[in-house]
């Protein structure tokens, strides 16, 4: 086929960048000025063939390399024929709706899709753009997804500080009004572009799952619960009971209308977990199962180590309301902690703790949330599944 002449992109190197994302002091600024989200052709020092992808020299990610195939142009139908191959991957191989109504549609980089994500609720679908130059392909974007979801309402936005850096303007359509999802045969309230307060993070589902397995029998301590998903899904495979704890008062009547869809009783009380653990202590309190579950604890790379300091306080208080033989589910959805710092900080707690602490399972998000094998920073929950002696 016949590629359309693009505007070129030089890179200051001549060896093939191993990652898609190329950062703004890896190439040749361009004498012309390129609109952010440009599609361009990538070629190294020596002039020879790269890739192609989007170019954005306000962003420090100043190219996205989609293709590395000369034959392959980067327009509406191959945007199409992605978002094609992620719905299949999702219905086809992984067969995502006998498990659930609510995954991830597509996942960035780990679909080839960099820069876009999307997530299903139910009948909605949010769509958030991390790129200029996928939101140039909007219109392809809503109309193919339209086409695999008919029916669907959709949502899309992105973030204002994605805005600013890749300096592009989203003008976001009306959120869709809350509604149930579904997973494992439980139900939960979801409210699709509230962000964080969607109250369901499918990312999780699977984990759920294997936890509450875990915990039949136990008593169970679901910390920084969001919705009380572990609580609900625990109490439901037998859990002798439940206790939620999240600092949001808002989603904790969230998680309470969760344990009421699904006939169960669990308790859930608003605090800051350190000082809510404190007390706990004060008071004798045991537990024979946990789960940890923290929000992302930072989007800075200088602030990793103060991070994972967090990460250490959190889990070596919690260890003092375990029971000797519990069951912990330490999670970290901090993209910019790696699974090697993680399970460190989990051998330091053991050793500072005097308690022997066994890995019996290291996960992540569930398979429609698939990583590219150059871009391990997408496999950002971990998910390590312990018993505590």
């Amino acid at each position: 086929m016949t590629i359309p002449a693009l505007p070129t992109i030089r890179l200051k190197s001549d060896r093939v960048p191993g990652h898609p994302w190329v950062w703004s002091a890896q190439v040749v600024k361009p004498d012309e000025r390129l609109p952010p989200g440009s599609v361009v052709e990538v070629l190294d020092a020596k002039g020879r063939f790269v890739g192609r992808g989007f170019w954005n020299g306000h962003a420090r990610v100043a190219l996205r390399l989609l293709t590395t195939r000369q034959d392959e142009a980067i327009d509406d139908a191959w945007i199409a024929a992605r978002l094609t191959r992620a719905v299949e991957l999702r219905r086809e191989l992984l067969r995502l709706d006998a498990a659930s109504d609510a995954w991830r549609v597509v996942h960035s980089e780990g679909d080839g899709l960099s820069g876009l994500v999307v997530d299903r609720y139910a009948n909605h679908l949010v769509v958030e753009y991390f790129a200029a130059g996928m939101w140039r392909f909007r219109d392809t974007i809503h109309a193919e997804l339209l086409r695999h979801f008919p029916g669907a309402s959709l949502y899309w936005f992105a973030e204002q500080h994605v805005q600013r850096q890749e300096s592009f303007d989203v003008r976001s359509n009306d959120a869709p009004a809350a509604v149930d999802v579904h997973e494992h045969g439980l139900a939960f309230h979801a409210a699709p572009g509230l962000g964080h307060k969607t109250g369901f993070f499918a990312d999780q589902r699977d984990n759920r799952q294997r936890f509450a397995e875990l915990a039949r029998g136990r008593r169970v301590l679901d910390l920084c619960c969001n919705a009380g998903g572990f609580a609900v899904h625990a109490m439901k495979a037998g859990a002798l009971e439940a206790t939620g704890v999240d600092a949001d008062a808002a989603i904790l009547e969230v998680a309470r209308e969760n344990a009421r869809m699904n006939g169960v009783v669990a308790q859930f009380e608003q605090g800051d977990v350190f000082e809510w653990l404190r007390a706990a202590i004060a008071r004798g309190d045991r537990w024979d199962a946990i789960v940890l579950d923290p929000p992302k604890l930072t989007r800075d790379r200088n602030q990793v180590v103060n991070a994972l300091k967090k990460y250490f306080a959190m889990n070596r208080t919690a260890l003092d309301v375990l029971a000797p033989g519990g069951i912990l589910l330490t999670c970290s959805c901090t993209g910019l902690v790696g699974e090697d710092d993680f399970l460190e900080m989990i051998r330091r707690v053991a050793l500072n703790a005097g308690r022997d602490i066994q890995v019996l399972h290291v996960a992540g998000a569930g398979a429609d949330h698939p990583v590219a094998s150059n871009v391990p920073e997408n496999r950002y929950l971990k998910a390590v599944f312990c018993r505590v002696g």
